[in-house]
């Protein structure tokens, strides 16, 4: 059973940083593309960063050039560092898990973890 436990959620005034962590178990951590998304009240959820199984990533246009995603494979371990943080970050964010079984595959999800940044 694949399984995502998310941390490093919080509350941060406007231009500071946080770190947030997810670990996977269950599966092959290294075939699997992993990614952070954010939801806010009343909006869709949204992409906000992935990293491919070979370390390529993407970033939506809004966070680009302050929030860096990584991966640790030796952790199963999924980062994303948040820089530079505005009010409009603020949001529940959700770890996201693409594991491939044969020509699709299926999608796991964290609990979610809340960023709160203020003005």
């Amino acid at each position: 059973q694949v399984q995502l436990v998310e941390s490093g959620g919080g509350l941060v005034q406007v231009g500071g940083s946080l770190r947030l962590s997810c670990v996977v178990s269950g599966t092959l951590f290294t075939i699997i593309r992993l990614g952070w998304y954010r939801q806010a009240p009343g909006k869709q959820r949204e992409l906000v960063a992935l990293v491919t199984a070979g370390g390529r990533t993407n970033y939506t246009d809004s966070v680009k050039g302050r929030f860096t995603i990584s991966r640790d494979n030796a952790k199963n371990t999924v980062y994303l560092q948040m820089n530079s943080l505005r009010p409009e970050d603020t949001s529940v964010y959700y770890c996201n898990a693409y594991v491939p079984k044969g020509f699709s595959g299926y999608d796991y999800w964290g609990q979610g973890t809340q960023v709160t940044v203020s003005s």
